[in-house]
Formats: structure tokens, C-alpha cells, sequence
């Protein structure tokens, strides 16, 4: 028979990296096209034995129904770990813990927006959250970037042309895909336009405790006095990106929608990993955890960016990070960019993302593509890239 899909899921599309990483099957194919932690980044051994006594002493803790807000002692924790980072305000803010990150910004918009109202966004952007914000038939309007974070000039364009904006979506730290990370300026500025023109700022930050270099910039979150923005972050890369747990610091009426859209969607996350997470965030030397995870990736990126420095064409710019999982490049203007992507994959065996997977506007054109440190292995890292290296010399040079 033919099927009629509601207009709200008609026009989405599978992720185009999901497409890619078709490819990758191939067991001669080197992928830095993934987004994943790197394997030697889980505590395995600690959750192995959480998990163990967890499950021999107090099972039906991990195996009962629990509450759509999440585990009360983990929900404690996170509210007074935010609060010391000032991204958790007692005073007007409630938390939940959701289904990941990506759990979190979905129902942020679902609360939120009315079919027609304008969600603005960097671009290029995550595409798991596009896809998020697509599925409400919401007006999507990127915004263009620069090396510091989001063109303020052009953000204020588009409010003064779409005067229906409910939210602007921003990953101010180590962005995906660009790995851009925006200034406490713009942060500031960012906040003033919210006040002046009335709108929410959706802040996700996935990696703002993998700085492995420069240093901390405070949220956006944390400038917040007039409850308008909403904080949503993961334990996906500091702890188990399969264990989906997220949480959502925002203003209580706010928090309030979400737990009846929540208790809708999958009545509460995950108990036994957000026990599991609880027992280990708060009986590990935290501070110590968090600078293993960036000991690995600052490598990681070191050695990727080395092979960029002293192998890549010098027609190619690329931002280097000082955090998180990913690196921007940019190829010239004359070279086809999804050309150089397909032709990598099929006959180099390299795995990259192209830019324009991460494009507001699917006819815009985008000549930069996006590789990822994080998943493969250093080794890997170190024969893909000088196999990717003498590639864009070939074509390029």
C-alpha cells in the first residue's frame, strides 16, 4: 500500500553521516566520520563494578519504574555541580534529566514552538538537532559564523526579519561541526539581544568539560537573570554516550512542560544508568576523570592537526580546536567538496563528512568538510591522514 507520513515527518531525511558511515563497513575504510568517544575514554572497570553491586544489593532500584524527573540523588547532584558553574540559578531554575542531549533539545522545542514560529541557529549546525527542530515544522533560519562564534550583525538581521523568533540554538563550546568556540563577548551580546527582542536562548553543551586548551569561558547560562535560557548538556562524553543520559537546567515553568512531554514520549530515562552515572560521577576523583578524557583528546587532536600542518595542501584552512571532538576544513572555492568526499571514501578509503550535511538550507553551497579525532585510533589517525594528506596534495597541488 501507499503510505501518507504526517507533514510533521514527510520531508526528513535520513543523516546524511549516517549515510556515510554505510561505508565504513568496508574494512579497508578509515573513518573520521563519527562522532563517537573514543573507546579508551570509558570507565569501564568502575562501571563494571557499580553496576555488579548495584545489581546484587539493590536491584529493583535499576529494574522498578522510577520518576519522569529523574533520579532524586543524581538530580541533587547535577543541581549543585551546575550551581557551583552558575548554569543552575535556585532561585527560578528546576532540572530534569532526560534521554541524552538530543532528548533534551527536542523537547525543548516541543514546548516551545508552534508550527510557524522562527528557531534561529548557527550555521553550519548539529544535525541530529535540525532534524529535532525540522520534525515541528518550525522556520529554520541559520545564521552564519565566524571564527568566534555567531555573526552578531547578521543575528540581528535575522530577529529584525523574522519577528517571530521563539528560540536561537547555540553550541557556544567547541561547536558541531565546526569545533568553533564563541567568545565571552558574543556571549554577552548574544544575552543582550535576548533581553532586547524576547527571546530564548537553547544553550547545548555536549563538551564544555573536554577544554584541553585556552581557557574556560563562562555559559550563557550563567550571565542568566532573566530566566530565558535554557542549559542542556550530557554525560555521553564524559562518562557512556549508550547510557542517554542528559539533563536540562532551565526556568521551572519551563522544566514543568517538559516532564508532562517526557512522561508522553518514554514515561523517564534510563534508572539503572542514571544510577550507575550518580554512583560514579560522585565517588570518583572527579577533576581527575575529566582531565584523563582530555589528556586523550588533546593527543588525539595533536595528531590529527600535526598531519594538516605539515601534509595537507596549503589551499586548505581549518579551525583548530581547543576542545571536544572535531576539526573544520575548508577546501577553495574551485574544488567540488562533495566530489573530494565521495572520491575520498571510494578511492582512498577515508571517511569524511561533508559540509553541506550540516546546512540550514539544503541548496546552500558549502566548500569545507568535517573530520573526527575522537573515534578512530591514533594509529588509524596516523595512516588515514597521511593517506587524506597526499590525497588533497593530488588534487590540489
Amino acid at each position: 500500500m501507499e503510505y501518507k507520513f504526517s507533514n510533521k515527518v514527510a520531508g526528513l531525511q535520513a543523516s546524511a553521516i549516517r549515510e556515510i558511515l554505510k561505508f565504513t563497513s568496508d574494512p579497508e575504510v578509515i573513518s573520521f566520520a563519527a562522532g563517537n568517544p573514543a573507546p579508551e575514554a570509558f570507565p569501564t572497570e568502575r562501571i563494571a563494578e557499580i553496576s555488579d553491586d548495584l545489581l546484587r544489593n539493590d536491584p529493583i532500584l535499576a529494574l522498578q519504574y522510577s520518576i519522569t524527573e529523574g533520579y532524586a540523588p543524581l538530580r541533587d547532584f547535577l543541581k549543585e555541580w551546575l550551581g557551583s558553574k552558575n548554569c543552575f540559578h535556585p532561585e527560578f531554575d528546576d532540572l530534569i534529566v532526560t534521554s541524552g542531549g538530543q532528548q533534551a533539545n527536542e523537547l525543548s522545542c516541543k514546548v516551545l514552538l508552534n508550527e510557524g514560529d522562527t528557531l534561529l541557529c548557527e550555521s553550519p549546525c548539529f544535525i541530529g538537532s535540525l532534524n529535532a527542530f525540522r520534525s515541528y515544522n518550525v522556520n529554520l533560519v541559520g545564521v552564519d559564523m565566524e571564527d568566534d562564534g555567531i555573526n552578531l550583525e547578521k543575528l540581528e538581521d535575522a530577529l529584525k526579519k523574522h519577528p517571530n523568533v521563539k528560540i536561537l540554538y547555540l553550541i557556544p563550546n567547541f561547536q558541531n561541526p565546526t569545533g568553533r568556540t564563541m567568545s565571552l563577548e558574543k556571549r554577552k551580546a548574544v544575552y543582550e539581544l535576548a533581553c532586547r527582542y524576547d527571546f530564548i536562548i537553547l544553550e547545548d553543551d555536549p563538551y564544555g568539560e573536554l577544554r584541553f586548551a585556552g581557557e574556560n569561558i563562562p555559559s550563557i547560562k550563567s550571565l542568566d537573570t532573566e530566566g530565558r535560557v535554557i542549559y542542556s548538556s550530557t554525560f555521553s562524553k564524559l562518562i557512556s554516550s549508550g547510557f542517554r543520559t542528559g539533563f536540562v537546567s532551565a526556568p521551572a515553568p519551563i522544566i514543568q512542560k517538559i516532564i508532562v512531554c517526557k512522561q508522553v514520549s518514554d514515561v523517564h530515562s534510563n534508572i539503572w544508568a542514571q544510577v550507575v552515572s550518580h554512583r560514579f560521577i560522585t565517588t570518583v576523583d572527579r577533576e581527575a576523570h575529566f582531565n584523563k578524557l582530555r589528556e586523550i583528546y588533546r593527543k588525539k587532536s595533536d595528531l590529527m592537526c600535526g598531519y594538516i600542518d605539515n601534509g595537507f595542501s596549503k589551499q586548505i584552512s581549518y579551525v583548530k580546536p581547543q576542545g571536544g571532538l572535531f576539526v573544520w576544513c575548508t577546501l577553495p572555492e574551485s574544488c567540488d567538496m562533495n566530489g573530494f568526499c565521495k572520491k575520498a571514501v571510494q578511492e582512498y578509503k577515508i571517511a569524511i563528512v561533508p559540509g553541506n550535511a550540516f546546512s540550514i538550507d539544503e541548496n546552500e553551497v558549502s566548500h569545507s568538510f568535517r573530520l573526527n579525532y575522537s573515534t578512530p585510533t591514533n594509529e588509524n589517525i596516523e595512516k588515514g591522514m597521511e593517506i587524506l594528506a597526499k590525497m588533497t596534495r593530488d588534487i590540489l597541488d
